[in-house]
């Protein structure tokens, strides 16, 4: 059967499969033309957007909380553009929610781009889902931010800008004295005066140096520019402020020093050879990194890291053993902790990739590698629980039917799942059907920013492993984490169906 045909069906029987109910007819909701929303006061110490985002930002800041999907629904009827909302959710999260601690309520702005990842890839059924729940998580992390003391973003100090040939300079000496304030103007005026790429490069080398938040500033600074990607650059220079301030987070601790082992990896990073990104994939090398992050400390594993780089192995076969570390402590104890070891790593993988800087390339690979070991000791799971050791159980079903025999089992034995999606795909199983359902399950079932953010970052790095044989068992991993078909559908989804028949009249499926 054809593959496009298996996947419609799968995804028309979706429901039978307790996958999650159809909200029919959206055919009202794919126009593309601008909205006209109302301009609605802004305090005038607060930073503006630019003039076309800024009335639709205004709205969604106002808005009560019981009212945002409806208003949302009316907007998108009335012209509001998928991008602009998209936009105007990020930004008001930008403007509304304080960076510190970068986690926790601010997870309104970090979990944006994962939302909108798994929207683009979603049946149009569901493809407008995520953005309801952006809004709505929105809301309820403006509520609380409020409630801790109603911060917002202020105007840049127009008259503290350095010169164009000093912002980058100011910039990182700033960010290495932990001093917010001229890191602030420093990072309007790089803004202002460098095109993307120059401006990213000293914020990805701040990025990769702190694991304080469990890893939440490398998360921040690639869910930034990922969304900024999707949005459009002009929407930079407020973003990068706020994740400057997130970058510069103490947490409460009165140190001015990253946590982690950066100032090591910044001298293991001169150990590397030259022409290390030339290196041979290495399955010996990457099972090698993998033994030593279950057993050393962060140290240790970024030395190991450089000897294997210096021994010929490519960095790809390196990263493969990350993921690898990461999705095991998610088998070992799910969990925050485990979640962001995949998370963090995923955001560093990117990090290494959107970098032109060879230095932070090699920086990014380490702290990688370092930091896994941090997250196992605060983990603490089973230590026997190995990824590579996984058993493989294929399904008592075949295709779309053992998709949610999967699924099924969630609820029932995580790990017995985990079992029967490795007999799936290592049994020829379609990958594309295991992860529309997982995408529908998160979609529908999931409870807060972390099913976004882990599923997103978890199958990426399933596709990205360079070596085809890690695909099925860290997809496997997944289901450690993912929500089962058994389990309720999220509030939003009654009330997004609500607010799309009171704008709509009522919708079929």
């Amino acid at each position: 059967m054809d593959t496009n045909l298996r996947r419609r069906r799968f995804l028309q029987s979706a429901s039978a499969l307790g996958l999650g109910a159809s909200l029919g007819n959206w055919s009202g909701l794919q126009t593309i033309t601008p909205a006209h929303a109302a301009d609605l006061k802004v305090g005038p110490d607060a930073v503006r957007f630019r003039a076309e985002i800024e009335p639709v930002v205004a709205w969604i800041e106002e808005m009560p909380g019981d009212r945002i999907l409806d208003v949302a629904v009316e907007q998108l009827k009335g012209g509001l553009s998928y991008r602009d909302l998209l936009a105007a959710v990020f930004l008001a999260g930008i403007r509304d929610i304080k960076p510190h601690p970068v986690g926790f309520k601010f997870h309104a702005v970090l979990a944006v781009n994962s939302a909108h990842l798994l929207a683009q890839t979603a049946p149009v059924t569901d493809r407008l889902l995520p953005l309801f729940w952006a809004l709505d998580n929105f809301k309820n992390s403006q509520a609380r931010d409020v409630q801790e003391g109603d911060w917002t973003l202020g105007k840049v100090d127009e008259s503290r800008l350095p010169g164009p040939a000093a912002a980058r300079t100011d910039f990182l000496k700033a960010m290495e004295d932990w001093d917010a304030a001229k890191a602030d103007t420093a990072v309007a005026a790089l803004c202002r005066t460098s095109g993307a790429a120059a401006t990213m490069e000293p914020i990805w080398r701040m990025a990769v140096r702190d694991q304080r938040n469990i890893g939440h500033k490398p998360i921040f600074a690639a869910q930034s520019w990922r969304t900024l990607q999707a949005i459009g650059w002009q929407h930079a220079e407020p973003v990068l402020r706020s994740l400057t301030f997130g970058l510069l987070d103490l947490h409460g601790d009165s140190r001015h020093v990253p946590v982690g082992p950066y100032e090591a990896n910044l001298e293991n990073a001169k150990k590397i050879r030259d022409d290390w990104q030339t290196g041979k994939a290495d399955p010996g090398a990457t099972r090698s990194l993998l033994d030593t992050i279950r057993q050393s400390n962060p140290e240790d594993v970024s030395a190991e890291v450089v000897r294997l780089l210096n021994q010929g192995a490519a960095p790809e076969s390196l990263w493969d053993a990350v993921a690898l570390a990461g999705n095991e402590e998610m088998m070992r104890k799910p969990g925050i902790i485990a979640l962001h070891a995949v998370t963090s790593a995923n955001s560093l993988h990117f990090i290494f990739s959107a970098s032109g800087d060879d230095t932070t390339r090699r920086l990014a690979l380490l702290q990688a590698a370092g930091w896994q070991p941090l997250y196992r000791d605060r983990n603490k799971g089973a230590a026997g629980a190995k990824i590579d050791a996984l058993e493989a159980a294929p399904p008592e079903t075949k295709g779309e039917d053992a998709v949610g025999e999967i699924f099924a089992e969630v609820n029932v034995n995580r790990g017995k799942a985990a079992e029967k999606a490795l007999g799936y795909l290592t049994h020829g199983g379609s990958s594309d059907l295991l992860f529309a359902a997982a995408r529908r399950m998160i979609i529908h079932k999931g409870r807060d920013s972390h099913d976004y953010k882990y599923g997103a970052a978890a199958w990426e790095e399933c596709v990205l492993a360079s070596d085809p044989k890690w695909r099925a068992p860290l997809a496997a991993a997944m289901f450690f984490n993912l929500p089962g078909a058994k389990t309720p559908d999220n509030a939003l989804i009654n009330r997004a169906r609500e607010a799309i028949g009171r704008v709509l009249g009522p919708t079929r499926g």
